[in-house]
């Protein structure tokens, strides 16, 4: 990264050599799983890193037991906290979250957030919300300067022309997510994802506040609101994380 992040002392999780990604992300998640405290309600995001932090909080519900409660943001990572025996709860049971626990597609020098690459940003985005404290894990691969990824939008089906009119008029592309086949792809609320390209956004907040005002968007993938974010790097075949605060 170009731009500085003040960081806390690194910790340091040896693990035995696997492939360099997958040590990473193992690392990341379950630092953030040890975040977690008997009692608390637990926010749980959806991805690849997330799902390591879903799994150690299984191991330490067997080995130490942890009593927890889970509120899932996604089915896949419902049916993985039901394969581990991490007891499920709901927003209308917990209206207040003690920590959420997620991943990011991207992380800028400012702790600004990209995610959505897996769909699930509006129902990650309303768990951070009601958490009291929100901590993402992600590789060392994760960070940037700027943030310049796809923004994903959930958007209705009947406002997707409109949303995508508004997008090209604040000079970006907006494409149409799709499976293979050419088959689009749905969200768990019944919605649309376009992926809105807009190059290197030097102002994620003023353009976060700008894509909520369009008619027919449901949520985009935004985040500004991080508390902590651990950064997993392979330094002599060990993964290293760092905790970065905004």
């Amino acid at each position: 990264m170009h731009d500085e992040i003040e960081t806390a002392k690194p910790k340091r999780f040896m693990c035995s050599f696997v492939e360099p990604s997958h040590l990473e992300k193992e690392a990341a998640g379950k630092s953030i799983a040890d975040l977690v405290d008997d009692g608390m309600i637990v926010g749980l995001g959806t991805g690849t890193t997330v799902a390591h932090a879903i799994v150690h909080l299984g191991r330490r519900i067997a080995d130490e037991g942890l009593s927890i409660s889970g509120v899932p943001t996604s089915y896949q990572s419902m049916l993985l906290a039901i394969e581990h025996r991490v007891p499920l709860a709901s927003l209308y049971e917990h209206e207040i979250i003690d920590i959420a626990l997620d991943g990011a597609d991207q992380v800028d020098s400012h702790l600004h957030l990209i995610k959505g690459g897996g769909g699930a940003h509006t129902r990650e985005k309303i768990v951070a919300r009601a958490a009291r404290r929100f901590c993402v894990a992600v590789d060392a691969s994760k960070l940037a300067p700027r943030l310049n990824l796809p923004v994903p939008l959930e958007v209705l089906p009947f406002a997707c022309p409109v949303v995508r009119s508004e997008v090209r008029r604040m000079g970006a592309s907006a494409k149409l997510r799709r499976f293979e086949q050419n088959r689009a792809y749905v969200t768990h609320q019944g919605n649309l994802i376009l992926d809105a390209h807009f190059g290197i956004i030097r102002d994620p907040r003023k353009l976060a506040i700008e894509l909520s005002a369009i008619p027919g968007v449901v949520e985009h993938g935004i985040f500004t609101n991080v508390s902590e974010v651990h950064v997993a790097r392979i330094r002599e075949k060990s993964a290293t994380v760092e905790i970065l605060t905004p």
